[in-house]
C-alpha cells in the first residue's frame, strides 16, 4: 500500500511536473533556415461562427486591419447552421472582400470548416473564431514561419486577460499550457494547437476529420506527414477571461469528449513505433492528463488508510485537505475566489472535475459534434 501511495503521487504529478522535465533533458528538434523569397504566400483565413451576431461585426473589423497585402488574403467566414442574424452581418462586408460561406448541415466547427477549406485559394490556410483578437502583424509572422519546409503548421499563444487586465486563474493555466508548448514544438512538435487561432498548409488540410477537434488532427497530420507543428511566440491569440464559469466548464468537458473521440479514431497517434516522439508526447500530455483526478482520487483514498502509519501519510493528508478546502473556498466564495491563489487552485480541481466527467460520458457512448463557443 505504502508502494501504492508513491506510484500515485508520481501519477499525480507527471503529465503537469514530471513530463516537462523530461523534454527539458531531451534533445531539441533542429530548425531548418528559412529559403522562402519573394512575394508573400496567398493566405485564405477562415473564421468559424455560430449565432454570433453580436461579436461578428467586431471580428470582422479586426481582420480587415491586418496588416497584409489585401490580393495575398481571402478572409472567410464560415457559418456552423447560424440562426441569428450572424449571416447577414457578414454578407454587408461582401463588398470588402469579406465572404460567407454557408455549411449545407450544422454538423459542429469542423464540418463548416471543411466547408471553407473546399473552396478555399490560399497555400495556407488559417483559422480563427470570433472570440480571438489577431494583432495586426501575426500574418507577416505567421507566413515567415512556413519558409521552413518542414514545418506543416504554426500555433498562435493564448492570452487570457481578466477585467481588471490581470493574469489568474484560467489565465495563469493558459500561461503554463504555453509554456508546455514551447517544450513540445523544440521537441517532436506540438500535439495540439491554439484551436482558436492557427495555420497549416493546404495539403495538411487535406485530410480533415470532422468529427475530431482540427487542431489535433493538424498536428497528427503533420506528424504523418514528417512534418512538424510549431509554436510562434511572436503571434498572440488576445482572449476575454470567462464570464460564466460554468459555461466554460461545460465547454472542458465537451473538449475532453471529442479529445478522446479523436485518438479512438485515430489510435496510429498513440503508437510510438510508427509515430515515435510524438506518440510519447500524446501519451503524455493527453492521456495521462485525462487520468489525473482518478490519480488524485486514489491518492487521497490510500493516504486515509495510511494515516496512522507514520507522519509522512499525517502530512500529505493535511496538504490534500488544505488544498481541497481551497477549492471549496473558491466554490462557495466568487470575492474570495479573486484572491490568485484561491482562484488557481479551484481552476484546477474544477479542470479535473471536468476531465472525470468527460471520461464518465465517454465510457458511457456519449459523443459530441455540435459547438457552442463560449461566451467571454
Amino acid at each position: 500500500m505504502e508502494l501504492f501511495f508513491y506510484c500515485t503521487a508520481a501519477l499525480c504529478c507527471y503529465s503537469y511536473f514530471l513530463y516537462p522535465l523530461v523534454l527539458k533533458l531531451l534533445p531539441r528538434r533542429t530548425h531548418a533556415v528559412a529559403t522562402r523569397g519573394g512575394e508573400l504566400p496567398r493566405i485564405s483565413l477562415i473564421v468559424t461562427v455560430h449565432n454570433e451576431a453580436e461579436r461578428i461585426r467586431a471580428k470582422i473589423e479586426n481582420t480587415l486591419a491586418i496588416d497584409y497585402p489585401p490580393d495575398r488574403l481571402e478572409i472567410m467566414v464560415a457559418s456552423d447552421g447560424s440562426t441569428d442574424a450572424t449571416e447577414e452581418i457578414v454578407g454587408e462586408f461582401a463588398a470588402r472582400g469579406v465572404r460567407l460561406v454557408r455549411a449545407d448541415q450544422r454538423n459542429g466547427k469542423e464540418y463548416a470548416q471543411l466547408c471553407a477549406i473546399r473552396i478555399a485559394s490560399g497555400e495556407i490556410l488559417v483559422f480563427s473564431d470570433v472570440a480571438t483578437r489577431i494583432p495586426a502583424d501575426a500574418l507577416r509572422i505567421l507566413a515567415g514561419e512556413f519558409a521552413d519546409e518542414r514545418v506543416g503548421a504554426v500555433s498562435s499563444e493564448d492570452r487570457f486577460i481578466s477585467l481588471d487586465g490581470s493574469v489568474a486563474g484560467e489565465g495563469a493555466y493558459v500561461k503554463y499550457e504555453m509554456w508546455l508548448r514551447r517544450l513540445e514544438s523544440d521537441r517532436a512538435g506540438l500535439v495540439g494547437l491554439s484551436g482558436s487561432f492557427f495555420a497549416a498548409r493546404r495539403e495538411v488540410c487535406e485530410e480533415w476529420d470532422t468529427m475530431s477537434p482540427s487542431d489535433f488532427n493538424t498536428a497528427l497530420n503533420c506528424a504523418r506527414m514528417g512534418l512538424v507543428a510549431v509554436s510562434c511566440p511572436a503571434v498572440v491569440g488576445i482572449y476575454a477571461d470567462v464570464k460564466d464559469p460554468s459555461l466554460e466548464y461545460q465547454r472542458k468537458v465537451r473538449t475532453v469528449v471529442r479529445g478522446m473521440t479523436a485518438l479512438v479514431r485515430h489510435p496510429d497517434a498513440l503508437d510510438p513505433l510508427r509515430m515515435g516522439m510524438f506518440a510519447f508526447q500524446v501519451w503524455s500530455h493527453k492521456v495521462m492528463r485525462w487520468g489525473v483526478p482518478w490519480f488524485m482520487l486514489a491518492l487521497l483514498v490510500v493516504t486515509l488508510l495510511l494515516m496512522e502509519q507514520g507522519l509522512v501519510y499525517r502530512v500529505a493528508m493535511s496538504l490534500q485537505a488544505g488544498f481541497y478546502l481551497l477549492a471549496l473556498v473558491g466554490w462557495l466564495s466568487a470575492r474570495l475566489r479573486k484572491n490568485a491563489v484561491v482562484r488557481i487552485v479551484f481552476f484546477f480541481v474544477q479542470t479535473n472535475l471536468a476531465l472525470a466527467q468527460a471520461a464518465v460520458l465517454f465510457l458511457s457512448g456519449t459523443r459530441m459534434t455540435t459547438w457552442n463557443p463560449s461566451r467571454r
